[in-house]
């Protein structure tokens, strides 16, 4: 169904662009041909076209000019960081299941992973997830944050949880843009040393996206230096110029490490990022494709290995690696 070319190594195959538009092509026909098809077949045929759209669009954004693979092996970090949009716990199928999300949440098994749409929008804007049940079988509890409503778990639906560590300080950041979003600005002490993480939801919007990226840098820009990861749906697929992501770099790589996240069933967008500072902060991105994953929420969760001990060392030394004086969380 796809041409496939060797890549110059010639150990693997990659796609084209091209690749990726006979893939989408094909797959509006598939009402025609899957009736004829018995239903092993049609099963068959289905898995086999996801796997090779995904390997096709992951393949498009990897050969856009400016982006840049990482070559580390995921075991090489310290520290598991991840990201999960989770759609206000309303799957694929439109069932409403916190349940769900949270088992989903246990199978990432992260050390800090950062939630966006964690709250209902309208309204009280409650919390929609289990904190009691998460700590209990994750061992995560919430950074602690001023909430629009006492009942709610995020800053703009943005949550961070943490397994690990201790909380430094958080900020707070409202982001420009036609909507309302937000940002959490969060300084951790790891036994590793010291990492900040910027939580995010970006806007719909490419003018918005330009004005948050901007604005998440300048609220940056007032921070002492450090390790930095800003992590989240950024709501962007594209690398190089053209990219909203542009105006990060360049404290961080907005070319870097993008692995398609959404759709969840059919993942060939890479909207859900993770950018890091120093550049070589992040030793491998990774999406959590399982298949409770696939139906728990219109985004695949992706994670981080960041190596933070390994950056301290190289280019921090020992100054500031562990806080004296620190707020736990615990």
């Amino acid at each position: 169904m796809l041409d496939r070319t060797c890549n110059p190594e010639g150990d693997a195959h990659s796609f084209s662009p091209t690749d990726l538009r006979h893939a989408v092509a094909a797959r509006k026909g598939l009402p025609y041909v899957l009736p004829c098809l018995r239903a092993p077949a049609k099963e068959g045929l289905l898995k086999k076209l996801n796997e090779k759209m995904s390997s096709a669009a992951l393949a498009a954004i990897r050969n856009r000019r400016g982006h840049r693979p990482f070559s580390a092996n995921r075991d090489g970090g310290d520290t598991v960081i991840a990201s999960y949009n989770v759609h206000k716990c309303v799957g694929v199928d439109r069932k409403f299941d916190p349940d769900r999300v949270a088992a989903v949440i246990s199978e990432i098994d992260a050390d800090v992973i950062a939630i966006q749409e964690a709250d209902k929008r309208f309204g009280a804007r409650s919390g929609l997830l289990d904190l009691t049940a998460l700590e209990r079988d994750c061992g995560l509890i919430p950074v602690p944050i001023m909430t629009h409503s006492t009942s709610g778990h995020g800053w703009h639906g943005n949550m961070l949880m943490i397994r690990k560590g201790t909380v430094l300080n958080v900020r707070q950041l409202k982001l420009p843009g036609v909507e309302p979003r937000g940002a959490l600005v969060v300084n951790f002490d790891f036994p590793n040393g010291r990492l900040r993480v910027v939580a995010a939801h970006f806007g719909l919007l490419k003018r918005s996206r330009q004005l948050q990226a901007k604005a998440v840098l300048a609220s940056v820009a007032q921070e002492e230096e450090m390790p930095t990861v800003l992590i989240g749906d950024l709501n962007e697929w594209r690398v190089g110029r053209r990219s909203s992501l542009s105006p990060l770099a360049p404290v961080f790589d907005p070319a870097a490490g993008a692995v398609p996240s959404f759709p969840s069933r059919f993942p060939v967008l890479a909207l859900d990022r993770v950018l890091g500072h120093p550049h070589d902060l992040v030793a491998a991105v990774e999406v959590h494709d399982s298949p409770l994953a696939r139906v728990a929420s219109d985004h695949l969760p992706i994670k981080a290995h960041i190596d933070l001990q390994s950056i301290w060392d190289r280019s921090y030394g020992n100054a500031h690696r562990v806080g004296a004086t620190a707020e736990a969380v615990r």
